[in-house]
Formats: structure tokens, sequence, C-alpha cells
């Protein structure tokens, strides 16, 4: 298997510019001066991304009393981002990496094992991004459940 170039701590975070769900462009630039929690799921709408995305909407408020500004990122088009956002009333962006180089700079797209077979496919993964841009926390292959908790309990927002 070959190991995708994963982020460290201190590392700067490669900077993006992508679609969001609402048509827009948001661009890690942007949000300079505010923490992010970065998290890179492979698909909109799928049960595991679904209770995620549900998670960090529902974590959101003690997220963002504490400085952070959450942003989801996957390959999916903006349309059926769009969808996603509507179906489970996120309140947060989501970005659209169709091509995957953004993904791929994060180290979270490439080769993974999936029911024992590798496939080449997003790593979810989250990153935690200091207000100058830089890793604070770089975490692979997380769980789609319960990750938003140890997450927060990490954080010191449990």
């Amino acid at each position: 298997m070959t190991e995708t170039p994963r982020l460290a701590p201190g590392d700067m975070a490669p900077d993006f510019s992508l679609p969001t769900d609402t048509g827009e462009t948001l661009s890690l630039k942007e949000l300079r001066g505010r923490k992010v929690v970065l998290y890179a799921y492979p698909a909109a709408m799928t049960p595991g991304c679904t209770k995620q995305a549900c998670d960090f909407r529902d974590s959101l408020a003690s997220l963002q009393a504490a400085g952070y500004e959450v942003v989801g990122i996957s390959p999916d088009k903006p349309v059926k981002l769009a969808q996603f956002r509507e179906r489970d009333a996120l309140t947060f962006p989501l970005v659209s990496d169709q091509d995957k180089s953004v993904l791929t700079a994060y180290g979270a797209y490439g080769e993974k094992q999936l029911y024992g077979k590798t496939v080449t496919g997003v790593i979810r993964s989250t990153f935690v991004l200091d207000e100058d841009g830089r890793v604070e926390r770089a975490l692979y292959n997380v769980k789609a459940t319960g990750h938003v908790a140890k997450l927060r309990k990490d954080l010191g927002l449990a």
C-alpha cells in the first residue's frame, strides 16, 4: 500500500479556494484569525457521513463558542452538498473538491482499507487549524460515529 503524505502539527495547512454548497467560494485565507475544524468525508448523504455531519451540526454552538469554525470537505458536487445541507439542516459550510487536489494535499485522499480490501478514496480525517493556518491536530482514519465527541473532549470542550 502506498503511503499518502500526511500533515503533522506545526505544518502550514495547504491553502484552498473551493466552491461551497451555496454556490459561493470559500478560501482558507478568509478564515484566518479564527480556529478551523476542517473535516474530510467520503460522500454526502451516506449513513456514516450523515452521522458525522449531524454530530458536527449538533456540536457547532459549543465549537463556535470556543472560537472554532467548522468546514466539511468532500469530492461531491456543490449541488449534492446543497441537498445534503438542506436534508440534514447543516449549518456550516461544505466545500467541493471534485478533483481531490485539496484532499490529496491534506493527506486525506489515497489508498485505504475498506472491508479488508485496498481501495483509493477519501480517508476520513479531521484537521484542527490555528488562527494562522497552522495544523494543531491532524487526525486520520477517524470513525464517523463518536469522533466529534472525542474531538470535543480532546479540545477541552466536553
